[in-house]
């Protein structure tokens, strides 16, 4: 074996130049298969990171705009849910609906502590199912629960975004139990919920009754979400959705098939969008890379082709003493594969680098969009199994590089060889 692996060194010292070039296109292939598959990973984990505070078991129901007339009514009218809408749900769809939950929302609010104070602020107004089906996650204190719903309690769930302005002095567990001004009225802040990144940080959570006495909202309703089950498919979803915009129209009076008539927010189709993204993404990637390997498992191949004919009289000696053609096929294709390696590991070893460079510079970056926050590339890095993928493809891309070679090797006979 050592013999062998000095031969193919010397036979590469003899063709260095080339040898260098050829690998330098297989480097390349390699350098690229990892940096965009990290900077895949980089996008699809923000794409994770940002979704993270949906449910995907979740529906929410808004009101919509007609776009049929029916019976003598003319297209165009909005559709204002209400207590009946909830009512129905939980009579008609028990089956795959497990909860129930309405919630109000109430806007353009200051509030303030001292000199301390937030503008723009939505009061949204739930009931204690509302943290399940909207995924949110508590950092201290606690949620909405169903004393302060019967008694109407004037008590707040903050962001922690908001809770640091508002309170810059002090450790967020400190303000729970403090009181903050809200339009005029004192509400106490019983819990701190971490900071959405995908949505606007001014929203406080409220009792629902408690926004519905205040505000004189009646038995009105600005969405219905409910958390589901044994849906397990597109088409019982889509079946699900016109059995519910069926339903609804019966209560205000719209078109049974007009799906525009309610707003209705599939969470699970988000989750579903995103997988085919991630496999698309992945795909495009891959096949980029692959497509600059090709391109330096070419150029090995042709090498080898040139040493094989270069070596024409090396080989016609080696039948002519008793080589058989499986070592000769061995020879050259060993001579490919650490070709191959040597300079795929250091474009993957580069790929690797560059990857953690992403990392430590962009890496976990925030684009601040006003409204909302958004991390757009997280972790950039290739993992193991991504490594182990793009040892096995400089294996046999390598053994592919040489094979033909070695074929065309073995056919040269021993006698033609030594006159030559």
């Amino acid at each position: 074996m050592l013999d062998t692996l000095q031969e193919i060194y010397g036979a590469i010292r003899r063709n260095r130049m080339r040898t260098i070039a050829t690998g330098f296109a297989v480097a390349s292939g390699l350098f690229l298969i990892i940096v965009l598959q990290g900077a895949g990973n980089g996008i699809i984990h923000s794409f994770e990171h940002n979704m993270g505070g949906f449910a995907f078991d979740a529906v929410h129901i808004f009101g919509g705009r007609t776009t049929k007339p029916y019976e003598g009514v003319r297209e165009g009218r909005l559709i204002q849910l209400d207590n009946r809408d909830a009512e129905m749900t939980e009579r008609a769809f028990s089956h795959c609906v497990t909860n129930v939950i309405p919630s109000l929302d109430v806007s353009g609010f200051t509030v303030s502590n001292g000199m301390q104070y937030l503008t723009g602020v939505t009061m949204e107004g739930v009931t204690p199912q509302y943290a399940q089906a909207n995924a949110l996650e508590l950092l201290c204190g606690r949620f909405i629960n169903a004393i302060d719903m019967q008694q109407k309690r004037k008590i707040l769930v903050m962001s922690e975004q908001n809770v640091v302005e508002l309170f810059p002095k002090l450790a967020i567990n400190e303000t729970l139990g403090k009181y903050v001004d809200v339009g005029g009225i004192i509400f106490q802040i019983v819990g701190i919920c971490k900071t959405d990144q995908m949505s606007s940080d001014n929203t406080l959570y409220a009792p629902f009754s408690t926004l519905r006495t205040i505000y004189n909202k009646g038995n009105l309703i600005d969405k219905l979400s409910m958390t589901i089950r044994d849906i397990p498919n597109d088409s019982a979803m889509e079946q699900f959705m016109d059995e519910y915009v069926r339903a609804s129209s019966k209560i205000h009076s719209f078109a049974p098939d007009d799906r525009q008539a309610l707003w209705i927010w599939n969470q699970a189709d988000g989750v579903m969008q995103m997988n085919k993204a991630k496999r698309i993404l992945n795909t495009a990637f891959w096949i980029l890379g692959l497509l600059t390997l090709v391109s330096g498992v070419v150029g090995v191949s042709n090498i080898m082709l040139i040493s094989v004919k270069e070596r024409t009289r090396e080989f016609g000696i080696r039948r002519a003493i008793g080589a058989r053609p499986w070592n000769i096929i061995r020879m050259v294709v060993l001579e490919s594969v650490v070709i191959t390696g040597v300079f795929g590991y250091i474009g993957m070893l580069f790929g690797i680098f560059f990857c953690e460079y992403m990392d430590a510079t962009v890496g976990n970056q925030t684009m601040d969009l006003g409204m909302m926050q958004t991390q757009y590339f997280i972790d950039p890095t290739v993992g193991l199994s991504t490594c182990a993928i793009a040892t096995l493809i400089i294996v046999v891309a390598g053994a592919m590089a040489g094979f033909f070679p070695a074929l065309k090797a073995i056919k040269i006979k021993p006698i033609e060889a030594l006159k030559g």
